[in-house]
């Protein structure tokens, strides 16, 4: 490879969720603060919760958030390689922003070859726009299955010569076997770029942790180079997992919400909002749990909307929906949840699955036939009603017809009108994921599910906006970083 210009740290974990993304995010943070272009980088990401990028592609939303810590605009280069899943066995493959097609999990193992020159390409571009890259690897090194032509962790990091810090996670248990069993899996070549680890979560006495510290070091030959604090009540938009329920005071008088939990669901960082609202309850609602009454159900977005739309009807949703509505409540799509509220969807082409049509929940008269051209948008607009702004963005394969039967719900700053509103105003819908985000959007939309909702407030500790809520917990990242592990140790590393 060609001498790059930014210097550069790997993320690397024991475990899916041993903390790379919240140390990615804090050390992008810290470096930024200190007055250095600074960038996020994931050579492959598996994820359904994604962004649009500012050159109209698509990349992880952690990457988004990242950049976020960085202060920049996100970029498809932080990104170049994105996997959708639409099955257990099959993902929709995106390389640096741009859908390639659907792949069965054996068809890329055999494409990651040909991946690796997209993903240095990216990478080269990157290093010559910034003074530093901090790369976030995925999963685990020690996954010795997969390692033949692998992009995300070792195998990017021995071509490009990236210096390696290997986290895990002490609250889960078993953190020495972790790191030890880890290294034991790598190459030499790997291990030799392994500077050395960081226990993320700790909670206790550190006193206590330092027998086992000096135990690793003599088993691996590497050091601790820092234990990061367990931060509670941490607020990160998730790459995958669900938070279960909102932390609401508000006992009987809130407003509740139901979102059925669907195999596919992509892009749930939309109800983040809602989980930090402290006048909302909100539920998802998984296969097999019962069905509790609501103020308001809404239908998320899916990378796979037909067979989440079977899922659906198979676990008892189409009664509860219909009783729902029979009784006053609330109805929301977003996304392929508006799809879903249709009389049919077709996909004449196997965009996400078979190809073929199957009847929508035929609750509003629209259509929508899938098309192989993805539709990627960062978008701004205002409430046609009361003029609140919004910020969002679309990510959507369907192209929808009959949404001029209904009056609109947006009027975007590009021209154009989204989504509908049902004559009865108790079904809404819309193609905008983050229509949330903006606090005066989300005051508007949960008066229109009950008047007697009080004005947007957050608790004393955790604002509603959760743009400012971020900004405060990238900071509270870079102090816990930089409290264990100083910035000129961490260029140290690097060099």
């Amino acid at each position: 490879m060609r001498s790059r210009k930014a210097r550069a740290i790997m993320v690397q974990g024991t475990t899916s969720s041993a903390g790379k993304s919240t140390v990615v995010s804090g050390l992008c943070r810290l470096l930024h603060r200190n007055g250095h272009r600074v960038a996020p980088f994931k050579p492959q990401n598996m994820a359904l919760n994604s962004a649009v990028t500012e050159d109209g592609g698509e990349i992880g939303r952690s990457q988004a958030v990242q950049a976020m810590a960085c202060a920049v605009a996100c970029h498809s280069d932080m990104n170049p390689i994105l996997l959708k899943p639409h099955s257990d066995q099959g993902a929709q493959v995106i390389v640096q922003g741009r859908p390639i097609g659907n792949f069965s999990a054996g068809e890329y193992h055999g494409y990651k070859e040909l991946a690796m020159p997209h993903v240095l390409e990216s990478w080269e571009r990157l290093s010559r726009q910034y003074d530093f890259i901090v790369v976030e690897g995925a999963g685990s090194p020690a996954e010795v299955n997969l390692r033949e032509n692998d992009v995300a962790n070792m195998g990017f990091a021995l071509e490009a010569d990236c210096p390696v810090v290997l986290v895990a996670d002490i609250d889960r248990g078993g953190v020495f076997a972790h790191l030890v069993g880890t290294m034991a899996c790598l190459a030499p070549a790997e291990r030799d770029l392994v500077r050395g680890f960081l226990i993320n979560r700790f909670r206790g006495d550190r006193r206590l942790l330092e027998p086992g510290n000096d135990w690793l070091c003599g088993q691996t030959g590497k050091p601790v180079l820092g234990v990061l604090p367990w931060l509670g009540r941490l607020y990160l938009p998730s790459e995958d997992s669900v938070e279960e329920a909102s932390e609401t005071e508000a006992g009987t008088q809130a407003l509740r919400i139901n979102v059925p939990r669907l195999p596919r669901m992509s892009n749930h960082t939309d109800f983040d909002p809602l989980r930090l609202h402290p006048l909302v309850d909100i539920r998802f609602v998984g296969p097999g749990d019962a069905i509790p009454p609501a103020d308001l159900v809404i239908l998320p977005g899916s990378k796979n909307t037909v067979a989440d739309l079977g899922w659906l009807k198979d676990n008892g949703w189409v009664d509860y929906l219909l009783r729902h509505l029979r009784y006053g409540g609330k109805l929301m799509g977003i996304c392929g949840g508006l799809q879903m509220l249709g009389t049919a969807i077709h996909d004449p082409s196997g965009v996400e699955g078979p190809p073929g049509s199957a009847p929508g929940l035929g609750l509003l008269a629209l259509e929508t036939t899938l098309r192989t051209g993805k539709q990627l948008r960062n978008v701004t607009g205002a409430m046609l009603q009361g003029g609140e702004r919004i910020n969002g963005y679309e990510i959507h394969m369907g192209e929808t017809t009959g949404l001029d039967r209904y009056a609109p719900l947006l009027a975007l700053d590009d021209g154009r009108r989204d989504g509908a509103l049902s004559d009865d105003r108790r079904i809404l819908c819309t193609y905008l994921h983050g229509i949330f985000d903006t606090p005066e959007a989300l005051e508007s939309l949960l008066k229109w599910v009950r008047q007697d909702v009080a004005t947007i407030r957050g608790g004393d500790d955790r604002p509603a906006d959760p743009r400012v809520l971020l900004e405060r917990e990238f900071d509270r990242l870079a102090d816990a970083i930089e409290a264990e592990l100083p910035l000129g140790r961490w260029l140290e590393l690097m060099h």
